[in-house]
């Protein structure tokens, strides 16, 4: 049986032709997604004065990524779209930052290795979105 989702793909959601499941990715739920799951790490992690303050740094960059990324969903031109998928690229790499700063060991270590890696994922598809518009 085929997967629903995958008929009814639209603008916002692409298809990952590598992923063995043939999983559907639409950018404001990844970008929410990344959000949830930062603050889930945060919860998580040694509550020291840096991992405190690396913590809010954090929470503060990852939702405006996803915050973001809806206003320009619903920008009203061309140039407001352009402008807030470059301030998401800006805080999906000062997301990266927080994260790489953040000092977990054992399995929050692998948690966060993971979110580096979505960020910076989440870092390229704003690129090519950035270059194709502007």
């Amino acid at each position: 049986m085929q997967n629903p989702k995958i008929e009814t793909l639209n603008s916002k959601q692409v298809q990952n032709p590598n992923a063995p499941n043939t999983k559907v990715y639409d950018l404001d739920e990844r970008t929410e997604t990344f959000a949830r799951a930062c603050r889930v790490l945060i919860k998580q992690s040694p509550r020291t004065i840096a991992g405190i303050e690396d913590g809010k740094q954090l929470a503060r960059s990852s939702g405006s990524v996803a915050a973001n990324y809806i206003e320009a969903s619903e920008a009203v031109s061309q140039k407001d779209f352009y402008f807030r998928i470059k301030i998401c690229r800006k805080e999906a790499k000062e997301s990266r930052l927080w994260l790489r700063l953040m000092d977990v060991e054992g399995d929050l270590s692998s948690q966060r290795d993971q979110l580096v890696h979505e960020v910076t994922e989440l870092m390229r598809i704003f690129g090519a979105i950035i270059k194709k518009v502007g």
